[in-house]
């Protein structure tokens, strides 16, 4: 694509944008200021119609959303959760371009099957089944067409959103945060960067019998085509609905508890698409890890922070909280910000230091976690802001995307044993060797 036909999709890409989420604020604004009655529900519908249309980094957004309990009225999570596993497809015209620029004019030919019906679509591309001369069932991810001039405008858009969102409030400085996304969200394009980190989970969650990665196929996949096995499985809103018993509740969230946090604290590596779209049951109980755009890869000394947090938490030792929140880049921490900032890590770590069976979240109030973030922003607003630093960002978001999980299964287990069977052996030099070796064995490029 020339520079002159990708800056022309950006500026279309950032004015239908603009539009959408400008006319969706102002009907939003209107109901909460000045109590203008809206449909709700027809709404909901028309923002996740034009949200799936737009597909792309606004839609992960929306999905981001959508994993977090009451965070929006239920008439928008019941839609926008339907984006997680149902965004609007492209036909079968760009599935022929696009397998064709991929794997060359004949490429029906290495197939012995090919669905022309999506299987799925989602925020950047579209999954199709398929089958390999050997008789491999696959999954075949295509990228939409114009997705990294898609990729600029969205986060063009999102640092204007943040400059003028952060002339109003000033409790979150969105200078690293916005760099963070940005490195995340363009690496997501290289479907071989993917691919990649498919290996490298599948060989990091090799001893856990409950969880199941995909396996690339090489010769079948290029930047923009990524080719894997085939998992079956069943959507886990899907199995949700069908109200399992307990003890199936309870052994899908101790899998996927481990699929994520046997990485982070073995290898210091996160899976950072922490919505509901990416995960698979199987019938046995156990579970399917999907999608692996959005990794991000820690250095040993912030899984030790995160480490002393708890710790700090727990022995409600300040001293101990700060060195763990400098040792993330944290910066200009009085005691006042320190107070409000424990009020999060609190809410976090609660489960992690209750040595017994219970739900992630002891309330009944649904609104409880929103509750707490509204009086740690407010607190952080009233003293001065803070800067999160890059590094933050995915494990923040992982933490309470999966929280948000475990509330949805109404899990009963015993979160604080799973956390420090995991801890109980930390070496931080272990930890960077063993990272070195695997993200060298999996083929992973450095980041940026």
């Amino acid at each position: 694509m020339s520079d002159r036909s990708s800056l022309f999709g950006e500026i279309r890409r950032f004015a239908r944008t603009s539009g959408a989420v400008g006319g969706i604020a102002a009907r939003v604004a209107g109901e909460r200021m000045f109590g203008i009655k809206t449909n709700r529900a027809s709404h909901a519908e028309d923002l996740k119609t034009i949200l799936g249309g737009l597909k792309g980094p606004l839609m992960k957004v929306a999905q981001f959303l959508s994993t977090v309990p009451d965070a929006l009225p239920a008439e928008y999570a019941a839609e926008l959760a339907q984006l997680q596993a149902n965004a609007p497809a492209m036909g079968w015209a760009f599935v022929r371009r696009r397998m064709g620029s991929e794997l060359g004019p004949n490429w029906q030919s290495k197939f012995q099957t090919f669905s022309q019906t999506a299987a799925a679509a989602a925020s950047l591309g579209q999954v199709h089944r398929a089958t390999l001369p050997d008789g491999t069932d696959v999954a075949c991810k295509l990228q939409y067409p114009d997705m990294p001039s898609t990729v600029e405008a969205d986060l063009r858009q999102l640092k204007l959103a943040m400059a003028v969102y952060h002339r109003m409030d000033n409790a979150i400085q969105h200078e690293e945060i916005y760099k963070e996304l940005t490195e995340r969200l363009r690496e997501e394009l290289d479907y071989t960067r993917e691919a990649a980190q498919m290996r490298l989970y599948g060989a990091m969650l090799d001893h856990i019998p409950d969880v199941h990665i995909p396996v690339p196929i090489p010769d079948y996949s290029t930047n923009r085509l990524l080719t894997m096995t085939w998992l079956d499985g069943r959507a886990l809103m899907a199995r949700l609905a069908e109200d399992p018993p307990q003890e199936e509740r309870n052994r899908i969230a101790t899998s996927l508890f481990h699929a994520w946090y046997v990485p982070f604290y073995r290898f210091g590596v996160i899976h950072g698409d922490p919505h509901m779209g990416n995960y698979q049951v199987r019938p046995d109980g156990s579970v399917n890890l999907l999608d692996f755009g959005a990794i991000r890869v820690f250095g040993a000394p912030f899984v030790r922070g995160v480490i002393d947090l708890f710790e700090a938490v727990r022995d409600n030792d300040e001293a101990k909280a700060h060195h763990a929140y400098t040792t993330w880049g944290f910066a200009d921490l009085t005691k006042e910000k320190m107070a409000v900032l424990g009020l999060w890590a609190k809410f976090l770590y609660e489960p992690l230091i209750d040595d017994r069976v219970r739900p992630i979240q002891e309330t009944d109030d649904p609104q409880y976690g929103r509750a707490v973030a509204e009086q740690v922003h407010a607190g952080l607003k009233r003293t001065g802001g803070v800067k999160p630093p890059r590094e933050f960002v995915l494990m923040d978001r992982s933490a309470i995307g999966l929280g948000g999980v475990f509330l949805r299964l109404k899990a009963r287990i015993n979160w604080s044993r799973m956390f420090h069977e995991l801890i109980e052996d930390f070496d931080s030099a272990a930890l960077a060797e063993r990272q070195a070796a695997a993200l060298a064995a999996a083929g992973v490029p450095k980041a940026g």
